[in-house]
C-alpha cells in the first residue's frame, strides 16, 4: 500500500475546516495502488492528529465485510443462501409464522420484514421476507447467531479467517481491542468528544474498528472479484431489489415507487447504470463512507469521528469517481447528522 503523498493530503484538511469535522482519514483506490490520507484530530481534548494509521469506529461498514464471508461460506457449501435461518436459530418471532420464511439472502439484500434497530419495541415482522427493501440492522444481528451455529466459532474468528487475514488487514477486529487505543479516534457531536462505545463482543452488524488503509485494501479485493466464485461476485454486486424513493427503512406497505438507479446487492448498496457499490457508516459521533466503481476499477474509503462525517462524501469521491451519484444525493437527503 503506499502511503505517501496524496492530492487528499494537501486539501483534506481545508475540507474538514469548511465542513465543521473533526477528523477523517480517506483511502484512495486507483490503478491497482491504495493511497491513504488523514487530517483533523482524534480528540477535542487532547488536540492529537489523525494519522493513516489511526483505527475508526466504521458503523455498517461492517456489514459489506460481513457479507463478504457470509458469500465464502456458501460458495464452499457451510450454508446455502436461501435457506431459513430457522434451520440454525430459534424462531426470530415465535407467533409469527412468516419469521421463518427469511433466509440469508433476504437479510443480505435488507428484505427480511424486520425493522432496522430492536431498541424497544418487540421484534416483529412488518412484511413477508422478499416484498421489498427496507434497512435492517436487526437482520445481520440475527444472521450472526445461524453463522455462528453453522461454523461453530465466532464471528470474529471467521471473518479473520476469511477476510482479515488473507487481505492482511492487521489493524481490523469486529471485537473490541485494547492495542488499538493507542491510535484510536474518539467520537464527536458537533465540536464535543463523546464517550467511545466499546462493544462487549462482535456484532456483524456495526462493530468493525479498521483503517482507511485496511478498509481499502477489502475494497480493492471486492473490484478484483478475489475469494468468491464468478456467478457469486456478480450477484454481491448487482441490484437484487431495488430501493424504495426517498426512504433507507420502509416498513409499513410496499413502497409506491423505487429510486431509479439505486438498488441493492447482497450485502452493498449499487447504482446499476453506473456499476458503483457503495455502504454507508452512521453511530454517535461517527460517519463513514465508502464507493466503488467495477468500471474505472476505483473507489474512496471515508473514515471520519463527527456525526457531520457525511458532508465530506461528494468532495472526496469527486475526483476519483466523477459525476452525479444518485447514492451520495440518496445518503444526503436521509442519513441525519
Amino acid at each position: 500500500m503506499d502511503q505517501s503523498k496524496s492530492p487528499f493530503d494537501l486539501r483534506l484538511q481545508p475540507l474538514l475546516a469548511d465542513r465543521s469535522v473533526t477528523g477523517a482519514s480517506v483511502a484512495v483506490l486507483r490503478n491497482g495502488s491504495i493511497e491513504v490520507a488523514a487530517a483533523g484530530l482524534r480528540d477535542q481534548n487532547t488536540a492529537v492528529p489523525v494519522d493513516v494509521n489511526t483505527v475508526f469506529p466504521a458503523a455498517s461498514l461492517t456489514k459489506p465485510l460481513v457479507s463478504y464471508a457470509v458469500l465464502q461460506l456458501a460458495d464452499s457449501g457451510v450454508l446455502d443462501l436461501d435457506e431459513p435461518l430457522s434451520r440454525s436459530i430459534p424462531a426470530i418471532v415465535p407467533d409469527d409464522p412468516m419469521s421463518a420464511l427469511v433466509t440469508f439472502r433476504h437479510v443480505l439484500t435488507h428484505t427480511c420484514g424486520l425493522q432496522n434497530i430492536r431498541g424497544k419495541e418487540p421484534v416483529r415482522m412488518y412484511f413477508r421476507p422478499g416484498s421489498w427493501f427496507s434497512y435492517s440492522s436487526l437482520g445481520f444481528s440475527l444472521m450472526q447467531s445461524a453463522i455462528e451455529t453453522r461454523t461453530g466459532e465466532r464471528l470474529e474468528a471467521t471473518v479473520r479467517r476469511l477476510v482479515f487475514a488473507p487481505l492482511a488487514m492487521d489493524s481490523s477486529s469486529l471485537e473490541w481491542c485494547d492495542r488499538f487505543l493507542g491510535n484510536m479516534a474518539s467520537p464527536h457531536e458537533a465540536e464535543k468528544q463523546i464517550e467511545m462505545h466499546r462493544p462487549p463482543s462482535a456484532n456483524a452488524s456495526y462493530t468493525l474498528h479498521t483503517t482507511a488503509g485496511d478498509y481499502g485494501a477489502f475494497v480493492a479485493a471486492i473490484l478484483r472479484g478475489e475469494r468468491l466464485k464468478a456467478s457469486t461476485w456478480e450477484q454481491f454486486l448487482s441490484a437484487n431489489v431495488m430501493v424504495p424513493k426517498g426512504a433507507i427503512v420502509h416498513l409499513d406497505g410496499e413502497p409506491s415507487a423505487t429510486e431509479a438507479d439505486i438498488g441493492w446487492g447482497l450485502g452493498w448498496g449499487v447504482e446499476p447504470s453506473r456499476r458503483t457499490f457503495f455502504q454507508w457508516g452512521k453511530m454517535s459521533g461517527v460517519r463513514a463512507f465508502v464507493m466503488g466503481s467495477l468500471e474505472h476499477q476505483a473507489g474512496v474509503v471515508l473514515l471520519t469521528n463527527s456525526n457531520r462525517g457525511l458532508r465530506l462524501m461528494d468532495d472526496i469521491s469527486r475526483d476519483v469517481l466523477p459525476g452525479k451519484h444518485a447514492a451520495i444525493r440518496w445518503l444526503a437527503d436521509n442519513v441525519g447528522e
